[in-house]
């Protein structure tokens, strides 16, 4: 029998992933489940258009355009709260090519290089538009109310007495935050004194995903 606890007294069943609004929320509580699953369905939608759209004689900035409305919402639903090793970087940015090469028509035999694909298209990394997006999110709760249960989330301190448990530390939300800050040469209360400026941190936030 399946293992259940009781939440408000009705039995729940405890299970090792479930999907909840569109996203897999796994037990190891990290992004990479969710990752996979969510490219399978982009790798999906586009074989299900390769004859129809992307080996038809439109033109290439209107492919560019439909899969921009299209396809790439269906990788970036809910990404921006992933927290992204540098295996799961690799995979989406490998992802995000492997679309604009069956795009441009691009076989595999021919070798081309990662950034002509992307100087062709004009489209930055992947990564880069989760970044943003990620970044977006970070400083859309940094400026919420000082009681909201988000804020106080990011912002909380374990306990004095608390202690990791050993090995490699897993990734989490805001260590993700963290490196992306690390990159604008920003630490973290530097960055929630900076997103009070909602135009200046939408500028800062989108830069990184215009310069990839």
């Amino acid at each position: 029998m399946p293992l259940t606890i009781k939440v408000q007294g009705q039995d729940v069943m405890v299970v090792e992933e479930f999907v909840y609004f569109g996203s897999l929320i796994h037990s190891s509580t990290g992004s990479t489940c969710d990752i996979s699953r969510r490219s399978a369905i982009t790798g999906a939608a586009m074989q299900s258009l390769e004859n129809q759209i992307w080996r038809s004689s439109l033109a290439i900035s209107t492919k560019l355009k439909l899969y921009n409305m299209c396809i790439l919402p269906i990788i970036l639903y809910g990404s921006d709260c992933w927290a992204i090793s540098k295996t799961d970087a690799r995979k989406i940015n490998a992802l995000h090519q492997w679309c604009l090469g069956m795009l441009l028509g691009i076989k595999w035999y021919q070798f081309v290089r990662n950034d002509d694909v992307r100087r062709l298209t004009k489209q930055p990394k992947l990564t880069a538009i989760i970044q943003s997006r990620r970044l977006s999110l970070f400083g859309h709760i940094i400026c919420m109310d000082d009681n909201a249960d988000a804020k106080r989330i990011l912002l909380a301190y374990p306990p004095a007495d608390w202690r990791r448990q050993l090995g490699r530390p897993r990734i989490t939300w805001l260590s993700t935050v963290q490196q992306d800050l690390k990159q604008q040469h920003l630490t973290l209360p530097e960055a929630a004194d900076l997103a009070q400026n909602r135009p200046l941190w939408r500028m800062m936030s989108t830069y990184g995903a215009t310069q990839s």
